[in-house]
């Protein structure tokens, strides 16, 4: 898998430095939906990612979230699980909290992931079997003891709508960020100790960062409790999802099932 971590992480910085060009400068927004913007520079990003990537590796399978899904992945053994701006909210705001996303997934298990903030040049990184690092220095996941002392992650369109003040006395400190993808980075380098959505996600929002949380010593699960298998025909993963150090996501997950 040398080459293809290899080749995910230039991926990865080259789209990350178009992404830049676009950054706090003029560029096309449309509504791919109801408050789901797509950008000149999302498009620009996948563009390039999918030339790199498709022609290093043409056998491979590919999912994008912007690019129109073709059912044919389900074919291949390895797929590339791809979100070419994660954050694009954030992006648009002018809130550094987004990332270039891109996982490789084997008979449906993350096998590589790296995610890259070209504002912060922040580069996380992980393969299967090989550990996770953050700009090349290796990164576990970490913990308190008490649910009354830990950092969450967490939505901020989720904390706009008041979804989270049930746990405002339960956690030590709830903490809303932008990108999902960037979420999953920052607990799996210790930087909070749970990563938590109490909404449902894609596939291309949480591959690379299962990949690096599984390697930096945590686990991602949905609310029931389950692991997730990717390249799956129905991309949306519901209804939330918990990520983190073992012991803090078991614990987590208990005070929100007993919600």
């Amino acid at each position: 898998m040398n080459k293809e971590i290899k080749i995910a992480k230039e991926a990865a910085l080259e789209a990350g430095n178009l992404i830049l060009n676009y950054y706090k400068a003029d560029y096309e927004i449309r509504d791919k939906g109801y408050h789901n913007p797509v950008t000149t520079a999302d498009h620009a990003s996948d563009k390039r990612i999918k030339e790199i990537l498709t022609q290093s590796f043409p056998d491979y399978g590919w999912l994008s979230e912007e690019t129109v899904d073709s059912k044919d992945r389900l074919k291949n053994q390895r797929v590339w699980v791809v979100d070419p701006l994660d954050g694009t909210k954030e992006f648009i705001e002018g809130v550094p909290h987004f990332v270039v996303s891109i996982a490789l997934v084997e008979n449906g298990l993350p096998i590589i992931g790296v995610l890259y903030n070209p504002v912060t040049r922040e580069l996380f990184s992980a393969a299967k079997g090989k550990g996770a690092r953050l700009n090349e220095k290796n990164i576990h996941c970490s913990t308190k003891n008490n649910l009354s002392d830990m950092i969450i992650l967490n939505s901020r369109s989720e904390t706009r709508k008041g979804l989270w003040n049930p746990y405002i006395n339960t956690f030590g400190e709830l903490k809303p960020i932008g990108s999902v993808a960037y979420k999953l980075g920052l607990t799996a380098a210790g930087e909070a100790d749970i990563f938590a959505s109490l909404r449902p996600k894609n596939e291309w929002d949480i591959c690379a960062g299962n990949c690096i949380i599984n390697e930096s010593g945590g686990r991602l699960i949905d609310l029931y409790g389950n692991e997730r298998k990717y390249n799956q025909d129905n991309t949306l993963i519901e209804p939330g999802l918990i990520a983190g150090e073992r012991l803090a996501v078991e614990k987590t997950i208990s005070v929100i099932k007993a919600r």
